[in-house]
């Protein structure tokens, strides 16, 4: 679904994605974890159009879609939820997820899709999304994104500011939203633990490049990863 090849990316003049490759296969659930600066949401940015690419080729469904408009890709199937979350503070929740669905009319059967994973929204709906929990905005930007009907979602830091009770619940609605859907997750992620229980496969960054990859069991059995990210020394 998700083909990303020899992917530059920069900032102004300083390069911070250099060279990535990525695979993710349709109904995958795929990490990129990574140190603050790694170059995480640097290449989530530009594979969804946020950020342009310098060099290299991003395919979505077998499309080439590099530099296509982010409003372009979300049509196609494709939604990003960046850490920043970016809701509008002034509306209320039930606005926000209609607003998800823009320009297509909000369907009532993808709304009651994102209130029976996220229970907390169906009570709140005419709350403003400004006044929310920090857990709680992040279940409105997920389930805003849900409302375009993805078939490829994208996560950046969804755990962000999150207790650890709610970034473990946000977690088990990822996992029933797989069990119940055809969608593909790509999620970056600094709780490893967390996001290694449920993605199939995971990709290291470290200075914007890709160190290691592979299935996350087999990962977590790794050296360096488990001092680096799992805080087993050993």
């Amino acid at each position: 679904m998700l083909e990303v090849r020899a992917l530059d990316v920069a900032h102004g003049d300083t390069q911070v994605v250099h060279g990535v490759d990525l695979d993710v296969a349709a109904g995958e659930a795929v990490a990129i974890i990574g140190s603050n600066g790694a170059g995480k949401t640097t290449t989530l940015k530009a594979i969804c159009g946020w950020l342009p690419a310098r060099a290299g080729t991003v395919r979505f469904d077998g499309r080439t879609v590099t530099g296509t408009p982010t409003q372009t890709l979300k049509r196609a199937g494709m939604a990003y939820v960046p850490a920043e979350r970016h809701l509008f503070p002034t509306m209320s929740v039930t606005e926000n997820l209609q607003l998800g669905a823009y320009p297509a009319k909000p369907a009532r059967a993808q709304r009651d899709v994102v209130f029976e994973l996220f229970p907390r929204l169906a009570d709140r709906g005419t709350q403003l999304a400004g006044t929310m929990s920090g857990g709680e905005q992040q279940m409105l930007a997920v389930g805003r994104a849900l409302m375009s009907r993805p078939r490829l979602l994208m996560l950046d830091e969804p755990t962000t500011g999150l207790a650890p009770i709610l970034a473990e619940e946000a977690y088990r609605a990822l996992a029933r939203l797989r069990e119940d859907g055809e969608i593909t997750v790509v999620v970056a992620e600094q709780q490893v633990p967390l996001v290694f229980g449920f993605a199939d496969r995971a990709y290291v960054l470290e200075d914007g490049r890709v160190q290691l990859e592979g299935p996350c069991d087999a990962l977590a059995d790794d050296p360096a990863v488990r001092r680096a990210y799992l805080g087993i020394d050993r």
